[in-house]
Formats: structure tokens, C-alpha cells, sequence
């Protein structure tokens, strides 16, 4: 090639530099606001107003519980007055009288604290049995997870209101919150457990739960410091709707005659049942027992469906 007649070269056209940032187009803004499961189920829980109410009537009803004395200086049952049966609201007993003459605000309001415990109780034997034996199912798998899952096939088969109904008929004088709490406990656990170990299988698949095994941690340490803690949202999503399951069967028991005592434990269950044969004559007897009830139920309810929705990523992003 003669030198004469050079190559000729196509221009380079080089951006000029935007020192103040405001051109860049193609630049990427990371966020800096740290994001996880737990966040951002945070984030939109505290954007819904209904949460606001559901927690407010949560935190109320514990605070009832907790603290009877602060709305009623009445006695639930040593100042019971025949005199007044069922008769109406009257000054300091704004919701009347039960038949026996006793002050439905007062058993209503110490009632709760009873209601309340059996549910704590409750929830949290059937997470602990729930949470141990379903991670050590999903996660061991082979004969343990066969062995376990028919077991929990046993428990599923047996209806537990009636297992508890006929643990608390062997149990008539002995009857309590923590043996109440145990009957219904003791066959409730299996949904939580086959819950939990469906996730497990699930998570055990990730690639950090991989790694932690390649670099050498042992699977029960694997199991408890990562798999575990990732896989307990539907859990808590069930517990918080079993609590109120839980609250109803001991108002259920209550109700059959084989729950808690009268004329030891104020109970729901028992001024319901006890309202029968006053329902015509004095339907307050009746209304207000099952009012505390079903708002009680109903606020935990609400509470389990919106963490529900808070923690799937596909239900937020179609709002």
C-alpha cells in the first residue's frame, strides 16, 4: 500500500463529561433502603388502615385482659344477687344481670383474660410441635419425614374438639386453663407441621442453604441458623389464626359442659351456654357474651389474613 494514499480512519465522537450528573440516562439509581421479607411485609402492613384498627382492638383486648381491674371493681361471682335475674342495665352495671344476678360487664371483662390465655397456650404448643417436627421432617426427609408425616396422619384423623372433649370428661375434676389448653394443643399440631415442612423442601433447595453445607456446617446447624428462620412466615400467618381457633374451642368446651368451671373460671363458652334458657326474656345474657366473642375472634382473624397477604410478594404487587 502506497503511502501516498493513506488509510482513512472513521471518526470517534466521544461524550462530553457531565460533571453535574443531571444528563446521565443510562446511569442506574440504587436504592439505598435495606429490603428483606420481613421489611417490606413491614412497609405494607403499616400502609393499610385496616391493620391500624385490627392492632388497636388486638392491643385493647389485651390490655382488658391484663388488666381487669381498670374497667370493673364488680366481682364476677361473689356479688351474685338473685334479686336481680336478668334484670336490665342499671348505674355501675351498664350491661344488665345474668339470671343468677351476677354482672355481665364484670364477667365479660374478666372472662377475657381467661379466653386469652387458653389461645397463648395453645398457639404456642402447636407452633413448638409444629415448627420442631415439621423442619426435621422436610429437612432430614427419608424415614424421618415418613415416620413423622404418619404420624401426623393419626392426629389429622382424630376430629380435636372431640379428643378434647373426651380428655376433659376423664379430666371433671381436675379441670383448668393448662389442661384445657393441653387437650386442644396436643391434636392440633399436624397442620403446622406438614405448613412448615412443605417450605422446608422448598428452601432447603436455595443456593445459600447449598453453600452452607459445601463450606462445612453440619445439616442441624444448616437447619436452625438458615433454613428455619426462612421458612417460619406461613407459620406465623397460621398461628395467628389458630390463636383464634384455638379461643373458640375453648368456648365450644365451655359451652358442651366439659370446658372450664363456673363458679371458678369466667368463661365466653359458659355464660352462652348458661343464656339458653333466658333467650327470650333476657336476651342480653346472650348478645353480649357472643359480641366479646366474635370481635375477639374476628380481630385475630383479620390479623392472620393481613400478615397473609404482607408476606406474598405476588398479592402486593397486585394492589
Amino acid at each position: 500500500m502506497s503511502s501516498k494514499n493513506p488509510v482513512r480512519r472513521a471518526p470517534r465522537y466521544v461524550a462530553e463529561v457531565d460533571e453535574g450528573g443531571l444528563g446521565a440516562v443510562d446511569a442506574v439509581r440504587v436504592s439505598e433502603r435495606k429490603s428483606n421479607l420481613w421489611l417490606d411485609a413491614w412497609r405494607d402492613l403499616r400502609s393499610r388502615w385496616l391493620f391500624w384498627v385490627t392492632s388497636v382492638l388486638i392491643l385493647f383486648i389485651i390490655f382488658v385482659a391484663l388488666f381487669p381491674g381498670v374497667f370493673t371493681n364488680e366481682p364476677p361471682n361473689d356479688n351474685c344477687q338473685l334479686s336481680v335475674s336478668n334484670a336490665g342495665p342499671s348505674p355501675g352495671h351498664p350491661l344488665g344481670f345474668t339470671k343468677l344476678g351476677c354482672d355481665i360487664f364484670s364477667r365479660i371483662v374478666h372472662g377475657t383474660g381467661t379466653s386469652l390465655s387458653v389461645g397463648i397456650i395453645v398457639t404456642v404448643m402447636v407452633a413448638v410441635m409444629g415448627i420442631v417436627l415439621g423442619a426435621f421432617a422436610g429437612y432430614f426427609g427419608g424415614w424421618l419425614d415418613s415416620f413423622l408425616m404418619r404420624i401426623g396422619d393419626i392426629f389429622f384423623a382424630i376430629p380435636y374438639i372431640l379428643a378434647a372433649v373426651v380428655i376433659m370428661s376423664m379430666f371433671l375434676h381436675d379441670r383448668n386453663i393448662w389442661v384445657i389448653s393441653l387437650a386442644i394443643g396436643f391434636f392440633s399440631w399436624p397442620a403446622t407441621a406438614r405448613i412448615l415442612r412443605s417450605e422446608v423442601l422448598r428452601v432447603k433447595q436455595l443456593d445459600y442453604v447449598m453453600a452452607s453445607e459445601a463450606i462445612g456446617l453440619t445439616k442441624l446447624r444448616t437447619m436452625f441458623t438458615h433454613v428455619m428462620p426462612n421458612s417460619l412466615a406461613p407459620v406465623i400467618v397460621i398461628s395467628t389464626v389458630g390463636l383464634a381457633g384455638a379461643i373458640v374451642a375453648e368456648a365450644t368446651l365451655s359451652f358442651l359442659g366439659v370446658g372450664l368451671p363456673n363458679n371458678l373460671f369466667m368463661s365466653w363458652g359458659n355464660d352462652i351456654s348458661a343464656a339458653q334458657t333466658s333467650l327470650r326474656t333476657a336476651p342480653q345474657t346472650l348478645i353480649y357474651p357472643s359480641i366479646a366473642l366474635s370481635l375477639t375472634v374476628l380481630a385475630f382473624i383479620l390479623l392472620g389474613e393481613l400478615v397473609r397477604d404482607a408476606l406474598d410478594p405476588r398479592t402486593r404487587a397486585s394492589r
